[in-house]
């Protein structure tokens, strides 16, 4: 949680809320790749591509 927070304060500092959709995105993007190996959701998410 320290990471989270201390990017948030980098993003407030220094006027760089343009990077939060890019941090978003990308999570999201990991976030898919993770649930697609191995489970059962993964023919589901293969579909979305």
């Amino acid at each position: 949680m320290a990471f989270l927070a201390e990017l948030w304060t980098f993003l407030r500092v220094r006027k760089k809320f343009w990077l939060l959709p890019v941090i978003v995105v990308m999570a999201a993007f990991g976030g898919l790749i993770v649930l697609s190996q191995g489970s059962a959701v993964a023919p589901f998410i293969y579909t979305v591509f």
